[in-house]
């Protein structure tokens, strides 16, 4: 493969849309929550089902609050329970004492998410514990697409479609095989700019529930990897404790030249998605309450993932009562603060700004924002870097850098230089960076730095950097 055909592979505008969304919160909350179980078996009697707390305008607040830019709610785990009032089945929110089975709890979360400016996502299971259809085929399927039609028309925009491979037997003994092309059909045509994730072609999973990342996660992949998540053999079949930190150290390189140099198949932009909870389980467990992550442990998966070309969508199970934990808001308000620290552009905003070279005219100003111009090397400079400088020493740990991907992925590798006693030093060496990059290093002090890239695909293009 031919470094010039790498490049040539891009993002769509919804899969740049969902990746500028870096952190997002996972509501896993429904009748599981009521019986302290992580699978349902699809029997649960529906009287359990009474939150007397439940406040989905509160719920997101509190995740706006925590940096967080998206919300995805579990409107249907594998026990076929709905959160909403669907006319596709009796085992739904509509014939609870919630609300005398007049609430509708995607409606909530939607509405909020809207009313604070935060995207809204569903998560929808294929398998079905509950539906005596599961396992026949068609009318399942009709089932199945009558469920996303109601969530794809009557809750406002949708910016990802969340798929769980989770393929076991229903409550007929009998497994489905999912129609995923009818799906995505649908999907596209009643909602064309959300991102079908997981099983689907425009995000794929980190191939973990632990938090653990690739140590260079690659967007241009070979189009094998589309199908990975939806074969039913390598799905998960057990509710056995252990899958949600279970590592996979294989393919640990996707998309790097080395590895795609001798194939000779199809690329694809196929972003990946970090997912795992606060904690143990992705339900709420009261006795989980003393084994929630975290800052520490958390802040490194951001560092790693927003950090690291990928994204991080962080679960939070609310309680019985339908609140989300004191101890989990406590970490989450923490995390909150650091990503705040990450973000903040006193320090740069203040500074001056060299090129080595320029396809276009550029300012500091265009690199602030990612939705300003970008920087572009010209082609002939073999030495391509960015400096900025300040007229006095200033105390440095940080820099982020994010790539215009709308040009693809091209930076193979980089060097961040500091000045110390009129001489440039290395503060640290880098590999890809992608949608963004954060290098986190030991503080120093000093009037400039300069990254140098010195491996890339194409002229490297940065459309935002930030110092702090």
């Amino acid at each position: 493969m031919k470094v010039e055909e790498l490049v040539k592979i891009v993002p769509s505008p919804r899969q740049i849309a969902w990746q500028q969304t870096e952190y997002y919160g996972f509501i896993h909350f429904g009748i599981n929550t009521m019986t302290n179980l992580e699978w349902g078996f699809g029997d649960e009697p529906l009287d359990l089902f009474n939150p007397k707390q439940l406040d989905g305008d509160r719920w997101v607040r509190q995740l706006k609050e925590a940096q967080m830019q998206g919300v995805i709610l579990t409107c249907k785990h594998h026990d076929g329970f709905c959160l909403w009032p669907t006319a596709t089945t009796d085992y739904s929110v509509k014939h609870t004492p919630w609300k005398n089975g007049t609430g509708d709890l995607v409606k909530e979360v939607a509405e909020a998410c809207h009313k604070y400016g935060l995207k809204f996502g569903v998560y929808l299971s294929p398998w079905d514990r509950h539906e005596p259809s599961y396992g026949s085929g068609r009318a399942y399927d009709d089932l199945y697409v009558a469920q996303l039609t109601e969530l794809l028309t009557n809750y406002g925009e949708i910016f990802s479609i969340w798929l769980d491979g989770a393929n076991g037997e229903g409550p007929n003994g009998k497994k489905q095989t999912y129609d995923w092309e009818r799906y995505y059909e649908v999907m596209r045509r009643l909602q064309p700019d959300a991102a079908i994730s997981v099983c689907g072609p425009d995000v794929r999973w980190c191939g973990n529930e632990a938090g653990q990342t690739r140590p260079q996660e690659w967007s241009v992949v070979p189009i094998e990897l589309h199908n990975l998540e939806k074969i039913a053999e390598h799905s998960q079949q057990i509710d056995d404790g252990a899958f949600s930190r279970k590592l996979t150290s294989g393919d640990e390189d996707l998309g790097s030249r080395e590895v795609l140099q001798n194939y000779q198949g199809e690329l694809v932009w196929f972003p990946a998605e970090v997912n795992t909870s606060i904690r143990p389980g992705w339900f709420y467990h009261p006795e989980e309450d003393n084994q929630v992550r975290d800052v520490a442990e958390l802040y490194a998966i951001y560092l790693k993932t927003v950090g690291g070309n990928s994204t991080f969508l962080l679960n939070l199970p609310p309680n019985k009562e339908g609140l989300i934990h004191e101890n989990d808001l406590a970490v989450l308000k923490e995390l909150g603060q650091k990503i705040i620290q990450v973000k903040d552009q006193t320090l740069i905003a203040n500074a001056q700004l060299h090129v080595s070279s320029a396809r276009k005219a550029i300012t500091l100003s265009d690199l602030l924002a990612d939705d300003r111009p970008f920087w572009q090397s010209q082609p002939e400079d073999q030495a391509p870097f960015i400096e900025i400088s300040w007229d006095e020493e200033q105390r440095i740990q940080r820099v982020s850098l994010k790539e215009a991907i709308q040009e693809s992925q091209r930076v193979e590798a980089f060097t961040i230089y500091y000045e110390a006693e009129d001489e440039l030093k290395v503060a640290e060496r880098g590999t890809m960076i992608g949608y963004q990059k954060i290098v986190e290093f030991p503080a120093i002090e000093t009037k400039r730095i300069r990254i140098v890239f010195e491996q890339f695909r194409a002229a490297p293009t940065i459309t935002q950097i930030n110092i702090n």
